[in-house]
């Protein structure tokens, strides 16, 4: 599968980038270079090597988290436009909003 300047140019646009044809037209050949070389590794003769230990579908075993956390240099509130219990509250993005409207 190969990826067009319209992919790149919509994935971009989803991004909100504002890549111009030059840059996008870069990123299609770096892009399909890199699904290249994936079809290439795919090919790759694998019977009889040893599974890489945590990968898998069971994933990577997780730590305990523990410690302090580590103190900021300044209130969160100095940078942050809103929060809310110590979280950043951020706008939700227009192309992520749901335009139908419910009906009862």
């Amino acid at each position: 599968m190969a990826v067009s300047i319209d992919d790149v140019k919509h994935v971009a646009r989803l991004a909100r980038l504002g890549k111009t044809d030059e840059p996008a037209g870069q990123l299609v050949g770096e892009l399909n270079r890199i699904l290249e070389h994936m079809a290439v590794l795919e090919k790759v003769d694998v019977e009889g090597v040893m599974a890489a230990d945590g990968v898998g579908a069971a994933g990577m075993p997780l730590r305990v988290d523990s410690g302090p956390p580590v103190p900021l240099l300044h209130p969160i509130e100095s940078f942050a436009p809103a929060t809310r219990d110590g979280f950043l509250l951020v706008p939700r993005l227009a192309s992520h909003e749901d335009t139908t409207e419910e009906t009862e």
